[in-house]
């Protein structure tokens, strides 16, 4: 089978590799139908600090091709939604709807302990308890937005929840990416009033309105930060949804909370401290967040897509096949895409 391996920096390949077998009778094979490039798999192609990667991709839709004999809940044939962290779902983390902590959890591709899904085919271990089936063909016109439910979309959701987005609350998104525009779906959904996107890149400012963010600010570090509390009476806002993962908009983030509010970051953090300590103590800010239980926000988020009240495919400009996805890597580098989908 062929798959997506990244053997160094700037340096993306398709490869033959050994086809993707049942190894436990928990495991099921899954025949990869959508897949899609990551901004965090940017992190690797340009380097990053403590990322190593090999086999990519962690966000996938796909067919059971093969299944383990102890399985019952996916059987042969199903269309399924891959999460992007597999789980058993029966430890005490499962029961209390946190999977993305799972005491045997495994991350797809990037490096982590699984392979990747921008491949053919691909094992999922555990996969009663890590895949959610759903009841539309592999080639339905919802497509790109179902796929959206493997990371960004639960992972938006999820910045959503952690910072307490509610009924008429004030909200900034830190960063115009694909989980930022998720964000963004999310905080509107959740009944916020004000949504401030802050990001500079033209066509995803646009989308973010239409989405549903009311303001726009396109300054960064300090400029930034005086034009949230400018367009919040000087307060700043209730729930910042960093979606980024930098120190800087980290630190923006804490520069925008108002006093009793909270900062939910689930950008892979590329520091080692929150600055703001003082800040966080004496004001009551809340700063929560990390890998979103995604298969946990599916039940959740699954009738909005189906029902076509929430449109999160759209940050999907462009659709390449296996031999175009180093050219999606790149384009995405260059941000001449938003967030590159793959159609093996």
């Amino acid at each position: 089978m062929r798959a997506t391996v990244m053997p160094k920096a700037h340096e993306v390949r398709i490869e033959n590799i050994p086809d993707a077998t049942i190894q436990a009778p928990t495991d099921a094979v899954i025949r990869i139908t959508r897949a899609c490039i990551c901004g965090s798999d940017l992190w690797p192609y340009n380097d990053g600090p403590n990322i190593e990667a090999q086999r990519m991709g962690h966000e996938a839709i796909g067919v059971a091709q093969e299944v383990g004999s102890d399985l019952q809940r996916i059987k042969r044939g199903q269309v399924v939604i891959m999460p992007f962290v597999n789980s058993d779902g029966t430890c005490l983390f499962c029961e209390e709807g946190l999977p993305a902590a799972c005491v045997h959890r495994g991350f797809f591709g990037n490096g982590g302990e699984l392979d990747g899904a921008q491949a053919e085919a691909l094992r999922i271990p555990m996969a009663d308890g890590t895949l959610y089936p759903i009841d539309v063909g592999e080639d339905d016109a919802l497509m790109p937005s179902l796929l959206t439910l493997s990371d960004v979309l639960g992972t938006g959701h999820h910045a959503a929840v952690t910072s307490r987005v509610r009924e008429g609350g004030t909200v900034a998104v830190v960063g115009d990416g694909a989980v930022g525009l998720c964000g963004v779906i999310a905080a509107k959904r959740l009944g916020a009033e004000q949504i401030i996107i802050m990001g500079r890149h033209e066509q995803r400012i646009a989308l973010a309105k239409e989405f549903g963010a009311t303001d726009v600010v396109s300054e960064r570090g300090e400029e930034g930060i005086a034009r949230v509390r400018d367009l919040t009476k000087g307060f700043g806002v209730q729930s910042v949804l960093e979606c980024v993962g930098t120190e800087q908009a980290m630190a923006t983030s804490m520069g925008i909370v108002r006093p009793g509010g909270a900062v939910g970051r689930v950008g892979v953090p590329h520091y080692e401290a929150i600055n703001g300590a003082q800040q966080m103590f004496y004001d009551n800010v809340i700063v929560g967040g990390g890998p979103a239980p995604t298969l946990a926000y599916i039940d959740e988020l699954l009738p909005d897509v189906i029902e076509g009240r929430i449109d999160p495919g759209r940050v999907f400009d462009r659709t390449v096949d296996l031999d175009g996805v180093p050219d999606g890597y790149r384009a995405m580098n260059e941000r001449e895409a938003l967030k590159v989908l793959i159609r093996p």
